[in-house]
This record gives structure tokens, sequence and C-alpha cells, in this order.
């Protein structure tokens, strides 16, 4: 198996994650789960993931689908599309596994996953966290950590148009 392929690999649909999930619990690996669009790849993104790996064995990303990021974001959006997003997300050595999602919130997906820990950025209260129910109704805990300052990919993408400008 190539390198392209090995990334692949660590894509899942939702039925493939479920049975990754039993794997790794068989295995008593805690499993880690965090969401998000990952439009354009930044050291916020970076330095958030890898806080969030550190609480588990296994960090698995729930990631928006195009047609969920146009819901949420508007027609403009998503910049980079779906599978080069899942790509380089996969690409991390730190990442588990990615799977996708089309609904606006990862609810379904988490309510399928089980996470002991659910993990998101501190701008959130733990109680707003989308599935902190499901997760702490199984005795799991629910995270918000700190964000790095001054990135976004909306303030990229405005870094980038002002550049641009004529």
């Amino acid at each position: 198996m190539n390198k392209l392929d090995f990334l692949k690999t660590r894509i899942f649909t939702w039925e493939d994650i479920e049975k990754q999930c039993n794997i790794w619990r068989f295995k008593d690996k805690n499993i880690v789960f965090t969401n998000g669009c990952f439009d354009l790849l930044h050291l916020g993104h970076i330095e958030y993931l890898i806080k969030a790996s550190v609480f588990g064995g296994a960090l698995i990303i729930g990631m928006n689908s195009d047609a969920s990021i146009r819901k949420i974001k508007g027609e403009n959006r998503p910049i980079m599309d779906e599978n080069s997003r899942a790509m380089v997300l996969s690409s991390l050595r730190f990442v588990d596994a990615v799977v996708l999602f089309d609904q606006e919130t990862p609810y379904e997906l988490i309510k399928l996953i089980q996470p002991d820990i659910l993990v998101k950025g501190e701008d959130y209260k733990v109680e707003e966290i989308v599935g902190h129910d499901i997760v702490q109704a199984h005795g799991g805990k629910v995270i918000a950590i700190e964000l790095t300052e001054g990135y976004s990919t909306s303030s990229v993408i405005e870094h980038i148009l002002s550049l641009y400008k004529t």
C-alpha cells in the first residue's frame, strides 16, 4: 500500500467508524472526538488538534461536508472541497480518523461514536457543546480547550482578499 492509499484508509464512512471504534475499545483506547469545517488548515487548527489528541488513544475528527458548510457559512464556502480537506486532515500524524457529516451539527455522529472525550474550543461553554449530553450520560468528559489567538479561517480569507484587492 502506498502512502496516498494509507491516508485514504483513515477516512471512514459512518458504518466503518462504528466498527473501528469497537476495535479501539477492545484495545482499551480512549476515543476523543472533535469536529469542524477545517476549510483552510492553519496554525490554529494544528495547535487545537494537537491539544485534543493528548486526551486519548484515538482522535476522530467529524468534518462538515461541503453541503453542511454551505448551510452554515453560505454559498461562497467551503474554499476547499470535502475530499481535499479530508485528505489533508488524514495526513496529520496525530489524527486517527476523519468522518464526514452532512448535518449542520455532529450530534448524530457523536451518538453513533459515543466518544469517551468530546473536545471543542473554549469559545464554547461545556453545556453549549453539541453532544455534551450524550458523552456525559455515559460518564465521558467534555473539554473546552484554549484556542490559538489570532487564527481563524475567516481571518485568513480576509487577509488573502486584502492582499489582492485592486
